[in-house]
């Protein structure tokens, strides 16, 4: 009778305990690598996101300032709900329903001129012979859709030739970071987005 050998194959013994071990801990210094730039960026994209609605509602109040050959401001305010927001509109004038607004996540701080402690915040400018407001006044835009320094309920607007605005908004990080974005307004009426990356690099995004 035929003998037949048998083979015990070390392979169907499973993983040993060491081997998992080594797998989790790859698998954790993974993680610890790559979940970090990961949330940065997402936290970047939501920054941007911000930053260019933000934009989006000083763009609108210069439009309408053009149309209604008014002046209009955008300026903060708490809405009924009791959430912070950015609002348009004509003098300054109490917010209205049909005035454009932008709510503002609760950890969103927008601060108005220089001096808001973000990295470099001197490479920001609004052009060639051109200077931020240095005072916290809220962007306001003339009939011609200039950049000028609003009052209040006022019935003027008076425009400082070469001067823009600066909004720098800011929003804590999950990595304990500040994450930083910013607003320029030129002289000439312009609006640029900026963001900063981890190293205090600014880069122009419209």
């Amino acid at each position: 009778m035929p003998q037949f050998a048998t083979h015990k194959h070390k392979n169907d013994r499973g993983f040993s305990l060491l081997e998992l071990l080594i797998v989790v801990a790859i698998l954790v210094t993974l993680a610890a690598i790559t979940v970090p730039r990961a949330m940065s960026t997402i936290s970047d994209i939501k920054m941007r996101y911000v930053a260019q609605n933000l934009g989006g509602l000083l763009q609108s109040a210069r439009m309408q300032a053009v149309r209604k050959n008014t002046y209009y401001m955008a300026q903060p305010t708490t809405l009924a709900s009791g959430d912070a927001a950015y609002v348009a509109t004509a003098r300054g004038q109490a917010y209205a329903s049909s005035d454009p607004v932008l709510p503002l996540d609760n950890q969103i701080t927008v601060h108005m001129g220089t001096g808001s402690g973000a990295p470099n915040e001197g490479t920001l400018t609004c052009g060639t012979g051109c200077g931020f407001n240095p005072g916290a006044d809220d962007p306001s835009f003339n009939a011609r859709g200039l950049p000028c320094i609003g009052v209040v309920n006022g019935s003027s607007c008076p425009q400082n030739p070469g001067q823009g605005y600066l909004l720098v908004v800011s929003k804590p990080a999950l990595t304990g970071n500040t994450n930083w974005a910013a607003v320029v307004i030129t002289a000439s009426g312009h609006i640029q987005i900026w963001t900063c990356d981890g190293s205090g690099n600014w880069t122009q995004r419209d």
